[in-house]
């Protein structure tokens, strides 16, 4: 899913990929995206953003 969510910022990769016609696996990575799990998984040791999306200690409380 990574290749999927930079596709936009890298290199034109979406355009590249032809990414747009992949409609499922646009669906199935937001789907997934969407998931607590994987929302607290993504600001898990993040350094950089606003401090309210960074977990510097993944035993920290849930924040989400």
């Amino acid at each position: 899913m990574v290749w999927q969510r930079s596709a936009g910022n890298v290199y034109n990769a979406a355009e590249f990929l032809d990414a747009g016609s992949y409609k499922n696996v646009l669906r199935w990575a937001q789907d997934v995206g969407n998931r607590p799990a994987v929302k607290r998984g993504r600001i898990v040791n993040r350094t950089n953003g606003p401090l309210n999306e960074q977990l510097h200690e993944r035993h920290d409380a849930p924040r989400l």
